[in-house]
C-alpha cells in the first residue's frame, strides 16, 4: 500500500504542477499584428505598452498596416522611433501619395490647364487597359520603404530571421487566390505587396506574381505565427474584421465582398490574447495619429495583467537598447555604387540615366533620392519601383529600377461650370515619343461664352548635363467680357469688349534647383480689340478696332511648389520677369467714336518687368496663412484711345473671380498690390478661405472729354479686392461657392459658384 500511495502522491503533484499557471508561463512570445490601414497605427501603441512592460517579443507576423509596423519593429526600431516616424508630414505625404516639396521638380511640369481627368492610351491598346488602378501614387512610398529597409535587410543578409526580431507577412496573390507567405528577399518589396490595398495604392509585381494586400486572404497571420515559429504564447493586436453581408444599394461593400475572404482571427495555440484597441478613424486618414496610437497602448494596458501572468521571462530596458545597438552596427551606409534599369529599351535606360545623373561613381542615399523624384516628375515615366541590394563584395549598393513608360497618347477633359455665363469646357490631347531624348506634341482647345481658345505646343526635353527643353507654340485666343458678364441676380453689362490674339512663341528653359526654372524666349503676335467707347449703341452701330501687330522677346525665374493649381493652401510661388515690346498699333474707329474717319497707326515699344510671388505659411497647423505680392514697372506708352489703352494694360487679378471680368480699376502702366490669405481647414478637404488686398497704382489712367487717355496724378487713389469662399476638393476639382468684394463699382459684391478650374492658356505678352 505504501508503494501506491506514493504513486499517487506524486501523480497527484505532477497534475497540480502541470494546471497551475506558473507551469503555464511563457518562454517565446510571438506578437501577430492585423491590417488595418490608419487604425493600425493602434500596433505602435500595443508594442509600446509591451516594452514598458518588459515583455518579450521574440515573432512578428503583420499584414498589411501590420506589415509596415511590425517590418519596422523588426528593423531595430523602437516604439518611440516608429511613433517618431508616422508622425510626421514625410509619413503622412507618403500615405497620401504625395511628393514632399524638398524633391518635387518643377523643370518637368507642364503648364497648368482645367483637365479634370486624363486617360492614358497606347495607339494598340483597348480603353479597359487604361482605367486607372490606384488612387494614390506610390512614388514617395516605394522610395521610403526602401530607404527605411534597406540597411536593416542587408544586415539580415535578407532572411527575414536574422532580423532584429524574426518577421512574416503576408500579400495575395489574386491569380491563385492564395496568401504568399514572405521569410526571405527584399523587406521593403514584401512590405511594400503586403500593403497594396486595392484600388488605392498599386500593386507591384514579385518573382512574376501580381501582388495586393495581404488583408484580402488572410488579415491577421497567427496561422503564420503558428506554423513558422511556434512560440509559447501569442499576443495578438487586431483592429479589424471581416465585412458584413454586402448591401444591395453599396456598391462598394459589394467589391470588398468579391475580393476579400473571411479571416480568423482567433489564436491558435492554447496560450494568447487578442488585444482590440477601439479606433474610430477613416480608412485612410493620417491626420491625427496620437489618439490611434493611444488607444492602442490603452487597449493593451487593459490585458497586461493577463499577460504577464503568462510570461515570467522579462526583457529589461537596458537589454533591448545593447540588442538594438548591436543590430544597427551592422547595417551598412546606404552608398549606391550601379544602377540597373529594367523594362525599358536601351536608348530609353540612357535617357533615364541621364536624368538620373549617374555616371558609373558612388554615389549617396540623397542624391539616388534626387534623381529618382526627377525621374518621376517626368511625364513619359509611367511607374519607377526601386530595389537596394547590398553587393558585399563592393562594400555598395546596387540600385534597381523597374521603370515603365508613360502611354503615347494622353487626353484630358475638363473646364469649369459656374453661375455666371463663364463656364467653359476644356480637352487636351498629348503625344509621347521617348527615347535617348524625349518630345511630347501638345493641343487643348478651351470653349465657352468668355473665352474660347487652341493651342498647339511642342516639347523637346533634352537630357544633357545641364539639361533643357525647347519649346515652339502657336495659340489662339478670346476674351469675349460682353457676352460673359451677367452676373448672378445681376442684369448689368459693360461696354462691348472682344478680344483676339493670334501668337507664336519660341521659349527654351533651364532648371535653377528641384523647385525652380529660369526661361528665355521670343514671340510675335497679333492682338485685335473690338469695343465700343460707349454703353450706349445699337445693332447697326459698328465697333472701333485696334489692330496690335507685335514682336517681344522675355526673360522669366520662375520657381514654383505650391501644392494645387488653385487654391493652394502649401508651398511657395515667385516669378520675376522682364519682357521687351515692339509693335504696331492700327486703331480703325467705329461709328461710336468721336473721329469716325481717320485710321491711326503709331510705333509702339516698351519694357516691362514684373515680379508676383505667393507663400504659405504654418503648414502643419489648421489655420494657414498666405501672403500674395505682385509689382509691375512698364514704359508702355498711351495708346490712341482710352478703351484701347486700358484693354493693352497689365492688369492685377488675384483671385479666380478677378481672372473672369473686365475691370479698369485694377488696369495700369505701374502699381504695386499684395494682400493676406487664410486658409482654415474645416475638415479634410473642405476649407474656408478669406482673402484681402489693395491695390496702389502710381498712375491711373484716365478717359478724358474727347475719350482720350492721359495720366492721372501720383498715388491718388488705392483699390481693393476682398473675397470669402467655401472649397470642397474633389478628387477632379474644386467646388467653390464665395462673396467677391471690388470697391468703387455700383454693384461691388457679387456671387460665383463654380465647379472646375478657372484657368485659362497664357496670353500674347503674359
Amino acid at each position: 500500500m505504501t508503494f501506491y500511495r506514493y504513486i499517487f502522491t506524486f501523480i497527484f503533484l505532477l497534475a497540480l504542477l502541470f494546471l497551475s499557471p506558473d507551469s503555464a508561463k511563457a518562454q517565446k512570445v510571438g506578437v501577430v499584428l492585423s491590417g488595418g490601414a490608419a487604425s493600425g497605427i493602434a500596433h505602435i501603441g500595443v508594442l509600446k505598452a509591451l516594452e514598458d512592460n518588459h515583455i518579450p517579443i521574440d515573432y512578428i507576423t503583420g499584414t498589411s498596416m501590420g506589415a509596415l509596423v511590425g517590418s519596422m519593429y523588426a528593423m531595430g526600431y523602437s516604439p518611440a522611433e516608429i511613433e517618431a516616424i508616422v508622425k510626421t508630414e514625410r509619413f503622412k505625404n507618403m500615405s497620401e501619395g504625395i511628393v514632399d516639396q524638398k524633391y518635387a521638380y518643377y523643370f518637368k511640369r507642364s503648364d497648368d490647364n482645367a483637365s479634370w481627368v486624363t486617360f492614358k492610351l497606347s495607339l494598340d491598346s483597348a480603353f479597359s487597359s487604361t482605367l486607372p488602378t490606384n488612387l494614390i501614387s506610390p512614388i514617395a512610398m516605394d522610395f521610403g520603404i526602401m530607404e527605411l529597409a534597406g540597411g536593416p535587410a542587408a544586415a539580415a543578409n535578407y532572411n527575414f530571421d536574422s532580423l532584429f526580431i524574426p518577421f512574416r507577412c503576408v500579400a495575395s496573390d489574386i491569380e491563385k487566390k492564395e496568401s504568399v507567405i514572405f521569410k526571405e528577399g527584399d523587406l521593403a518589396e514584401a512590405v511594400r505587396a503586403s500593403m497594396s490595398y486595392p484600388f488605392y495604392i498599386k500593386p507591384i509585381a514579385v518573382d512574376g506574381k501580381l501582388l495586393f494586400d495581404g488583408g484580402l486572404y488572410n488579415n491577421f497571420p497567427s496561422n503564420v505565427m503558428y506554423d513558422d515559429f511556434f512560440p509559447d504564447f501569442i499576443i495578438g493586436s487586431n483592429v479589424s474584421g471581416n465585412n458584413p453581408p454586402p448591401d444591395e444599394d453599396n456598391v462598394l461593400s459589394q467589391i470588398k465582398t468579391m475580393l476579400q475572404s473571411k479571416s480568423n482571427y482567433d489564436i491558435l495555440c492554447e496560450g494568447g490574447v487578442i488585444i482590440e484597441p477601439q479606433t474610430e478613424v477613416g480608412l485612410f486618414n493620417f491626420n491625427n495619429l496620437q489618439p490611434i496610437i493611444d488607444s492602442g497602448y490603452a487597449a493593451a494596458m487593459r490585458h497586461m495583467e493577463f499577460i504577464k501572468l503568462y510570461t515570467d521571462r522579462k526583457v529589461s530596458v537596458e537589454e533591448r537598447s545593447v540588442r538594438r545597438i548591436n543590430f544597427k552596427s551592422k547595417q551598412p551606409k546606404m552608398i549606391f555604387d550601379n544602377i540597373y534599369i529594367e523594362g525599358l529599351t536601351k536608348n530609353q535606360s540612357e535617357y533615364v540615366r541621364r536624368i538620373l545623373r549617374h555616371k558609373n561613381k558612388v554615389v549617396s542615399l540623397e542624391d539616388i533620392k534626387e534623381g529618382y523624384f526627377r525621374l518621376s516628375a517626368d511625364n513619359r515615366i509611367k511607374s519607377i519601383y526601386p530595389k537596394a541590394k547590398y553587393n558585399p563584395q563592393t562594400g555598395y549598393y546596387d540600385l534597381y529600377l523597374r521603370v515603365r513608360k508613360e502611354k503615347n497618347l494622353i487626353t484630358d477633359f475638363g473646364g469649369d461650370f459656374s453661375n455666371r455665363p463663364i463656364s467653359e469646357g476644356f480637352i487636351g490631347l498629348q503625344y509621347n515619343y521617348f527615347g535617348r531624348f524625349a518630345i511630347g506634341i501638345m493641343a487643348n482647345a478651351y470653349f465657352g461664352k468668355l473665352y474660347s481658345s487652341v493651342q498647339l505646343k511642342t516639347r523637346f526635353d533634352l537630357p544633357f548635363t545641364v539639361p533643357l527643353y525647347i519649346e515652339p507654340s502657336v495659340t489662339w485666343n478670346k476674351w469675349d467680357y460682353y457676352k460673359s458678364s451677367s452676373a448672378f441676380l445681376q442684369d448689368t453689362k459693360p461696354a462691348y469688349l472682344i478680344r483676339n490674339e493670334e501668337h507664336g512663341s519660341l521659349n527654351v528653359g533651364f532648371p535653377t534647383g528641384k523647385k525652380g526654372r529660369l526661361v528665355g524666349g521670343t514671340g510675335v503676335a497679333r492682338i485685335t480689340d473690338s469695343y465700343y467707347q460707349t454703353p450706349y449703341f445699337v445693332q447697326l452701330d459698328t465697333t472701333d478696332a485696334t489692330n496690335f501687330d507685335v514682336f517681344s522677346t522675355q526673360a522669366y525665374y520662375e520657381i514654383n511648389s505650391l501644392n494645387r493649381k488653385q487654391y493652394a493652401n502649401q508651398g511657395e510661388f515667385l516669378r520675376i520677369s522682364a519682357r521687351y515690346v515692339n509693335g504696331l498699333e492700327i486703331n480703325t474707329p467705329g461709328s461710336t467714336s468721336t473721329d469716325t474717319v481717320k485710321e491711326f497707326s503709331n510705333h509702339h515699344q516698351w519694357a516691362m518687368f514684373k515680379i508676383s510671388g505667393e507663400r504659405y505659411f504654418n503648414r502643419k497647423g489648421t489655420i494657414k496663412i498666405g501672403l500674395y505680392g505682385e509689382g509691375v514697372y512698364s514704359t508702355q506708352t498711351l495708346f490712341h484711345n482710352y478703351t484701347s489703352s486700358i484693354l493693352s494694360s497689365p492688369a492685377f487679378q488675384p483671385t479666380p473671380y478677378s481672372k473672369t471680368i473686365f475691370n479698369e480699376n485694377y488696369r495700369t502702366h505701374k502699381y504695386i498690390a499684395g494682400g493676406l490669405k487664410f486658409v482654415f481647414n474645416l475638415r479634410k478637404n473642405l476649407e474656408f478661405r478669406t482673402e484681402g488686398y489693395v491695390f496702389q497704382p502710381y498712375q491711373v489712367l484716365v478717359k478724358k472729354e474727347d475719350l482720350s487717355p492721359e495720366y492721372g496724378i501720383p498715388f491718388s487713389l488705392q483699390h481693393y479686392i476682398g473675397a470669402a469662399t467655401f472649397v470642397w476638393h474633389t478628387p477632379l476639382g474644386p467646388i467653390s461657392l464665395g462673396v467677391n468684394y471690388f470697391d468703387q463699382v455700383k454693384d461691388p459684391f457679387s456671387i460665383l459658384f463654380h465647379f472646375g478650374y478657372i484657368i485659362f492658356n497664357k496670353k500674347a505678352l503674359e
